[in-house]
């Protein structure tokens, strides 16, 4: 079929354009719920659903939502009899302005898509949010991660040579010497930047009032890493190393 030569809601009758019976209350309707926040997609299902076509043989598509939603004919130009009011159409125009309109994001959400890696939703920015305010109400939850399980292969490797060693009689004490300095010199480039890296954090925190909305310059010198799970919880790693942990509340 070909295109409509009259826009939907109107009709021709002896040579005179006005309103269609059928087609005006959709357009009514059409506006009047995408102003009240219906989305294209939602008001293209109920279109399908109702008898009324766009034009025969047509099934509604959200190009011909646009063509309506933007039509100057409505509000009574170029000879139509009006069907809206022009307050309506301008609201409506404004409303698909701004969505069109590509967002702008914040300094603070640009790093945290930096930290996170992935496509930034407003659950993830709100858990993180909720994080680090925790750690501004509560900086003596930051501590330094010093565990055996934090110890690198390397200081480990050394440890057992160390009771290879010490288990021996006579005790080699210049080979156990070297290797004490060896596990000290290890376990200080494991661990000495974890210690001042979490009094770092505890004094930034502790000046820190709680946020409504992230505050970039502490989002990037506080977290190294974001991670989120399959439960939808979320998990932030600072910068000393240590884990802190998210709920889904």
């Amino acid at each position: 079929m070909g295109k409509r030569k009259l826009p939907f809601g109107y009709r021709m009758e002896f040579g005179v354009i006005v309103h269609h019976p059928l087609e005006v209350p959709l357009v009514e309707k059409i506006f009047q719920q995408y102003l009240s926040g219906a989305t294209y997609s939602t008001l293209v299902t109920e279109l399908r659903s109702q008898p009324v076509p766009y034009g025969e043989g047509k099934v509604w598509n959200k190009n011909m939502l646009a063509r309506i939603l933007e039509d100057k004919r409505y509000i009574g130009e170029s000879d139509y009899p009006a069907i809206i009011s022009a307050e309506v159409l301008a609201e409506a125009l404004k409303k698909r302005n701004y969505r069109q309109r590509p967002s702008q994001k914040t300094e603070a959400q640009k790093v945290l898509r930096h930290i996170y890696g992935h496509k930034v939703t407003e659950q993830t920015e709100w858990q993180v949010l909720n994080l680090l305010n925790r750690l501004a109400e509560s900086p003596e939850m930051i501590t330094a991660p010093h565990s055996k399980e934090h110890l690198q292969s390397e200081q480990w490797q050394l440890r057992r040579e160390l009771d290879g060693i010490m288990a021996q009689q006579p005790i080699d004490e210049g080979a156990a010497q070297k290797l004490l300095l060896a596990i000290a010199a290890a376990e200080y480039c494991a661990i000495g930047n974890e210690e001042y890296e979490t009094a770092r954090l505890q004094r930034v925190f502790a000046q820190c009032q709680p946020m409504t909305e992230l505050d970039a310059t502490l989002l990037q010198s506080s977290v190294s890493a974001i991670f989120t799970h399959s439960n939808g919880s979320l998990t932030i790693r600072l910068k000393n190393g240590q884990v802190i942990e998210g709920s889904l509340e």
